[in-house]
């Protein structure tokens, strides 16, 4: 299944969500009404049966409207609460950042596997966390969509995983990230706190209630009533308690199954998240945490323990065998021995390996790039690896600087600078006006360490700038969006880089500022936005080819692959960075299926003439990040 696929399911489970949530909160209301009921007719001059007539509806209506605005109030104030994306569940867990001059060995090599990942996936690198308390194995993926992304794990998956293994678990969390998922669960954390609020409502009142009796010895009927009331709401409660884990049993098995599967064609390696979830086997019955993990339960890698019905996770032995059918549950004694003898010798392998990939002076880059489509959200090995060498190749210097909140904007200033020595000069100027002598100073001293940046890097090195930039006041952030786009205009003119660097930089403080705010996708067809997406392929056709009868012949594949009517007007706008931005304003609302007849289009209009540039790759990158679909990384100078 691709990602336009999952795309598609993930709204359908989110509809299946709001359904069983409304069910819910109907069957606890209705509960609550007969309690209601129930409570008036203690009184002696009322039955049940006269209690259950017209003159009542006003007391039913008051409990059902008391009731319903409870749980919608408590479900909202908890999803307002986690606006600011996955980084505050991580931090709510008690995750430790990640930063990009972290000593600790392990979290480097935890840093290096999520950005080759996310650099492979076409994905903004997202925040890292180490639950530092935590010496289970487990990790999360959680947030809004990518770009509002967090990956957590715990220290015991740093320590426990070799580098394969703990590749595996993380491609695993960015099937979350990729497909949907994320997004889901932050909606089930805010909507099944508003069930499960009940049950501590009626809980707080039993309590209480116990300790007036106890404390005044009172045995009056009153009392005895307001005990018996309460322990009645904290069993609605716990009904409804019960109902949340159903919901998120429900939704969440079908997903680990996937994201396993995902995570092997991520990497093409099933070892490593096998051994992953082999040695999660071996550790214990479940990779349960010591903070409470209720709500949170369902984006967790490994199970919180509940079983059967209400588990949220599949069997672990069911999740190893799906990978590897041939292994049997009698090999965990085998092999928790041999992990007690190899475990140190392991970790030195893993350590020596890393080094020698960080080293290696060129990475093959032979992509299908016809078959980009189906490695959207699935990144091939020769992705990760060309990921991998593209991190690698970026010298230290620049390395360091795009990961520290120091100095991120200031890296950004540097892969803008022009080749013209006059024109270099006046936009460092502008650096130095806007921004001050100390950050002039770095960009000039960045320049001298590093003349020259491969076209292919700069992208990149951008992206890592990302979440360094994100924590940033936003304030400043706009501040420093007009000080890019004075730069880029120093010549007078944008070129395709300039356009997507300020596009996605844009795009990054619009996300970090109002995550939630941000739609993923809408149901438009493609059919009824095709001015748009017909304007979309002649832009590309007429960036990647010079002569105009090659660029004409290059849209018209494109507009036979994305069955696009091309007897529609088409966009009369000849700015082509207007008619991008016209464009793709309208086609964020194009449904899954609508997008990926787009990229077809767009592909076949790129490949037209058998080869790729990196101007082109650029162009498709920013389109693709506009309309939320996340691009893989590749060798754009390769033969298509």
């Amino acid at each position: 299944m691709n990602f336009f696929d999952q795309q598609e399911r993930a709204k359908r489970d989110t509809r299946y969500l709001i359904i069983a949530f409304v069910l819910a909160i109907i069957a606890i209301t209705v509960a609550i009404d007969l309690l209601v009921l129930v409570i008036m007719s203690m009184d002696d001059k009322a039955t049940l049966s006269n209690l259950v007539a017209i003159e009542n509806l006003p007391v039913i209506g008051a409990s059902s409207v008391a009731v319903i605005g409870l749980i919608g109030v408590s479900s909202l104030f908890r999803t307002m609460s986690l606006r600011a994306g996955g980084g505050k569940i991580a931090t709510e867990l008690g995750g430790v950042r990640v930063d990009a001059d972290d000593k600790d060995p392990l979290r480097r090599r935890l840093r290096n596997v999520v950005e080759e990942i996310a650099l492979a996936s076409g994905v903004p690198v997202p925040e890292i966390y180490v639950l530092e308390q935590e010496d289970a194995i487990n990790a999360f993926a959680a947030g809004y969509e990518p770009s509002s992304a967090a990956i957590g794990v715990t220290r015991g998956t740093l320590e426990k995983l070799n580098r394969d293994e703990l590749q595996g678990v993380i491609a695993h969390e960015f099937s979350h990230i990729l497909n949907g998922d994320m997004r889901l669960n932050i909606r089930l954390i805010g909507l099944l706190f508003g069930i499960t609020v009940i049950s501590l409502i009626g809980r707080s009142i039993l309590n209480n209630s116990r300790r007036t009796r106890y404390h005044h010895r009172s045995r009056d009927d009153n009392a005895a009533g307001i005990l018996a009331a309460a322990f009645a709401v904290m069993i609605i409660g716990y009904v409804g308690l019960f109902i949340a884990r159903l919901i998120k049993a429900s939704l969440s098995r079908k997903r680990e199954y996937l994201a396993d599967a995902s995570a092997v064609q991520f990497t093409r390696d099933p070892l490593g998240i096998g051994g992953a979830l082999k040695k999660i086997a071996i550790d214990g019955s479940h990779p349960k945490l010591h903070v409470d993990t209720e709500e949170v339960s369902h984006m967790m890698f490994g199970s919180s323990g509940l079983r059967g019905l209400w588990a949220t996770h599949p069997p672990i032995i069911d999740r190893i065998t799906r990978i590897e059918p041939t292994f049997r549950a009698e090999q965990l004694n085998d092999l928790s021995e041999k992990m007690k003898r190899d475990v140190e010798r392991n970790q030195r392998k893993q350590a020596a390996k890393e080094e020698r990939e960080r080293k290696k002076g060129k990475a093959k880059g032979n992509m299908d790039f016809t078959n980009i489509v189906d490695q959207i959200g699935n990144p091939s090995e020769n992705q990760m690896m060309f990921a991998a060498l593209i991190a690698a190749s970026i010298p230290e210097n620049l390395y360091a600087s795009a990961h520290s909140t120091q100095w991120a904007k200031e890296v950004i200033c540097y892969t803008l600078l022009d080749d013209d020595p006059d024109l270099r000069q006046q936009q460092l100027l502008i650096v130095a006006k806007r921004m001050g002598h100390e950050s002039l100073e770095q960009v000039e001293q960045l320049l001298k360490d590093s003349p020259t940046i491969d076209q292919q890097q700069r992208l990149p090195l951008a992206e890592m700038t990302f979440p360094a930039l994100k924590r940033r006041p936003p304030a400043e952030l706009e501040e420093f969006r007009e000080t890019i786009n004075e730069i880029v205009m120093v010549d007078g003119r944008v070129d395709v880089f300039e356009y997507a660097l300020a596009k996605m930089l844009d795009m990054q403080i619009q996300d970090s500022v109002s995550p939630p705010s941000i739609l993923t996708g809408g149901n438009k067809s493609l059919a009824r936005l095709r001015k748009h997406a017909a304007s979309l392929i002649l832009v590309v056709a007429n960036l990647g080819n010079e002569d105009l009868q090659a660029a004409a012949a290059a849209a018209e594949a494109g507009f036979e692959e994305a069955g696009v009517d091309t007897r529609s007007e088409s966009n009369r706008e000849t700015d082509w960075r207007k008619m991008l931005d016209q464009s793709l304003e309208q086609l964020h609302d194009l449904s899954p299926r609508g997008k990926e007849s787009l990229i077809k289009g767009l592909v076949a209009t790129i490949t037209h003439d058998h080869e790729v540039t990196v101007e082109e790759h650029e162009v498709l990158r920013i389109i693709c990040s506009s309309i939320r679909v996340p691009l893989p990384m590749m060798n754009s100078t390769q033969h298509a």
